[in-house]
């Protein structure tokens, strides 16, 4: 419908002017009459102002591809590789979450510099150096600096793809809200060529004004990280884990990820040990058995690392309770495991000699 200008006529009153100017027999009736008839004289209404539908921001064009099964069959489609493996695929989504003070920023930056170094890292291996940008939302400048330097002194290798880092105290606006879609366009030009992007903290990083329980609270993280994985990026999302162990907020975090892992401080955890912590994957899609089994991990004051597999440190346990005259229930309540657990144990080290 074409936008035109209209007029409305409002039909006046009939009268004779010749009898009412007739009668005017002084100035001041001449000024009243003449008063009268402008009054009386038809009156043009302008209609108001029409919008042009050039002026209307039309939004953007809705589509979704639906594929015939035999095209999607024929389709080639490149396999997925490993940037860190066994857990970490190209276009994967992995949590990683702990309770604060075990060391998951730490784990983070280390990650973060194995991939873009094509280096290895604990049990998980780089095979080829990757572009990595990771966003803090928490640490001070002279902190991460101080980690990262220490990293760096303590490896064999150095970064041979480009390993970026966005730190609050380098913002003039404050840290990024993912959450936010103004926010996620900014970002867009950063993520340009990266392969890895690692998001420390949720806490911090994703501000989406509902509570950390409630699922819509996850809803624009999710819908962005599954953004990045269909440009062919990976994500590593760094968050908490409650007083019960469990990964901080709704479940709904973990529904989309490939990987699921948690770091804990063993039982017997004493702080004049350092780094110490045991890795657990709680969601392992596309491997398993050696590959997801736990294990610990320790950083020596020389600055390697020593992984030992959770069944050897839990047989060792077992094997020194069992001498301190303890029952199998009352190591089972010491070490927070499953009695059963120690029952094997216990059939371990009397097969090995270590209990007779």
């Amino acid at each position: 419908m074409s936008a035109t200008a209209s007029t409305v006529v409002v039909p006046t009153i009939e009268y004779d002017s010749a009898n009412i100017l007739a009668a005017v027999t002084t100035p001041e009736e001449a000024e009243q009459h003449r008063r009268e008839l402008e009054r009386r004289q038809p009156a043009i209404i302008q209609p108001p102002a029409i919008i042009q539908p050039s002026a209307v921001v039309q939004p953007p064009i809705l589509e979704f591809v639906a594929e015939p099964i035999r095209d999607f069959l024929a389709k080639e489609i490149k396999p997925r590789e490993q940037i860190l493996a066994p857990w970490l695929p190209t276009q994967g989504i992995a949590m990683l979450y702990a309770y604060r003070g075990v060391g998951k920023t730490f784990v983070a930056l280390n990650i973060g510099y194995a991939v873009a170094c094509g280096s290895s890292f604990l049990k998980w291996k780089a095979s080829i150096p990757r572009s990595v940008l990771y966003i803090d939302g928490e640490m001070p400048a002279t902190a991460m600096q101080e980690r990262l330097a220490n990293i760096a002194a303590k490896s064999d290798a150095e970064p041979l793809a480009e390993f970026r880092i966005i730190t609050p105290d380098s913002q003039p606006v404050g840290v990024p809200n993912i959450a936010d879609p103004m926010h996620q366009g900014v970002l867009d030009d950063l993520l340009v060529n990266v392969e890895l992007v690692i998001v420390d903290n949720v806490s911090t990083l994703v501000r989406s004004g509902h509570g950390e329980n409630e699922e819509q609270s996850w809803i624009p993280m999710q819908e962005w990280s599954l953004r990045q994985r269909s440009q062919g990026r990976s994500v590593l999302i760094i968050h908490h884990s409650g007083k019960g162990g469990r990964q901080r907020g709704t479940s709904k975090r973990e529904d989309v990820v490939d990987t699921s892992l948690v770091l804990k401080h063993p039982s017997d955890y004493d702080p004049s040990q350092g780094a110490l912590f045991e890795v657990h994957y709680e969601k392992s899609r596309g491997f398993y058995g050696e590959d997801a089994k736990p294990f610990q991990a320790q950083l020596l004051p020389s600055g390697e690392w020593i992984c030992t597999d959770i069944e050897d440190t839990t047989l060792d346990k077992v094997v020194e309770l069992t001498g301190l005259g303890l029952t199998q229930a009352e190591i089972a309540r010491e070490l927070e495991i499953n009695r059963s657990n120690v029952s094997r144990a216990v059939k371990r080290a009397k097969q090995n000699g270590q209990l007779s």
